[in-house]
């Protein structure tokens, strides 16, 4: 529970001595606190609340939307956080340039030093992998090395950031990072630095666990989403999902699905590709997990300028076995969630020679669409080509998710607008404080 939001809230409906006496009982139910020592904790909030508001300074404040985040649904890998990565992407483009930014919409960024192209990652955990932290490290590691790998990079080094709240157990530390270095071990990568934090200090009570693993990567060529080329075919490998299928099996009591998730089959599948020496002939390699195969598909041909075309009986016999059993009795879009397959777009002749290194590792690998001219995505189911479109969020795969929904908020292009107003405002105050700086 965060004590500052709530108390400033708070603050501006009620009278302090209210605003007090809620915070009191909040943190004797949280903190199991005496009296006394709650008042005290109580009256610190306050005053520093009080203390952090009561002046402004240009730097101190920022232009306030009126938007939040999950009303966007910004994190929620659909229409509207693809809206706000593109306005990252168009922040980070009036800036210092690199080969490869998020304005590419690629989950890596690349520089070149030299004649070595570096590739760098750095994924979140999953926000509901908090009371299971072995697998929200586990996962989110091979989340960052995919990202790396599918550029076409040899992953060199991991780095991690874990915070806890304040009544968080500290064995979390411990469980997280065994789950991280499980797979550094598997991928022989050393875990090399890290930051081990409190969630907002002594403000943010309870045992809520955030953070994210970072990794570096290496080569000598890139295969960006951008490179995807018309007459080229899609190679799909197999899905079990990870952080998000891991979640959906949690909260759905499906607990058995949870070690499907459990491998590193799309690790090996791409260093067969790189140590085979294939990636100078792949135009493209993505992972599947920004809001599913229809996120990542309107972002390739958003970028690339290409129209992607997918087959869906054969999209769906490439999600594992187990996994698709419990999508389907959930009556959960495999298409709109995260199946952490490894997509390949390249020309045919060097698809034969992808899917047989793939395959020689044991993992399956299948061909499920094509590239051609034109824009946009569409999958053929039928026999009929209709388009394939990313939802307001991804498919609604656990519980809450689905009381909340999927559907376009009616004021969609007003929110729009207000997000592109913070963006021009942000920008500016960036401007101005180079300038300052800059001065001799």
């Amino acid at each position: 529970m965060d004590l500052e939001g709530y108390a400033r809230k708070l603050l501006e409906r009620f009278s302090e001595s209210k605003v007090r006496e809620m915070l009191i009982e909040r943190i004797m139910e949280i903190k199991d606190f005496d009296r006394g020592k709650a008042e005290k904790w109580a009256d610190s909030v306050i005053l520093e609340v009080k203390n952090a508001y009561s002046k402004t300074l240009p730097i101190l404040s920022y232009y306030r939307t009126g938007v939040k985040m999950g009303e966007f649904g910004v994190g929620s890998r659909g229409i509207g956080d693809f809206y706000v990565h593109r306005k990252i992407g168009e922040m980070i483009s009036k800036s210092v340039k690199a080969e490869l930014s998020s304005a590419d919409l690629d989950d890596a960024g690349v520089v070149k030093v030299g004649d070595l192209y570096i590739s760098v990652s750095v994924d979140g955990i999953h926000s509901r992998l908090s009371e299971f932290p072995f697998i929200a490290g586990f996962h989110v590691t091979r989340a960052c090395m995919r990202d790396v790998m599918v550029m076409g990079a040899k992953p060199i080094a991991v780095f991690s950031d874990i915070h806890i709240a304040d009544d968080g157990d500290v064995s979390k530390i411990f469980d997280h990072i065994a789950g991280i270095l499980a797979v550094c071990e598997l991928m022989n990568v050393p875990l090399v630095s890290g930051s081990t934090l409190r969630i907002g200090g002594d403000m943010v009570i309870g045992e809520r666990m955030t953070g994210a693993v970072g990794c570096i990567g290496i080569s000598k060529c890139i295969t960006p989403r951008k490179n995807a080329k018309d007459g080229d075919v899609i190679l799909l490998t197999e899905g079990a999902g990870g952080g998000t299928i891991a979640t959906t099996a949690i909260y759905y009591g499906m607990h058995e699905v949870v070690d499907e998730t459990i491998n590193i089959d799309f690790l090996r599948a791409c260093n067969a590709i790189i140590e085979s020496g294939l990636v100078e002939r792949i135009h493209s390699m993505s992972d599947v997990t920004n809001g599913g195969i229809r996120g990542d598909a309107e972002e390739i041909a958003y970028v690339s300028k290409k129209a992607l075309v997918f087959d869906y009986e054969k999209c769906r016999k490439i999600v594992n076995p187990k996994v698709l059993k419990m999508l389907e009795e959930l009556e959960i879009d495999f298409m709109g969630v995260s199946i952490d397959s490894l997509m390949v777009i390249c020309d045919e002749e060097t698809a034969k020679d992808v899917k047989k290194v793939v395959r020689s590792v044991g993992v399956r690998i299948e061909e499920v669409g094509w590239v051609e001219k034109g824009e946009g995505a569409y999958i053929v189911e039928g026999g009929v080509k209709k388009p394939l479109k990313p939802r307001f969020r991804e498919s609604a795969y656990t519980p809450i998710k689905k009381v909340v929904g999927e559907d376009v908020p009616e004021d969609l292009n007003e929110m729009m607008r207000k997000i592109d107003k913070a963006v021009e405002e942000a920008i500016r105050k960036k401007e101005n404080v180079v300038r300052r700086l800059k001065k001799p």
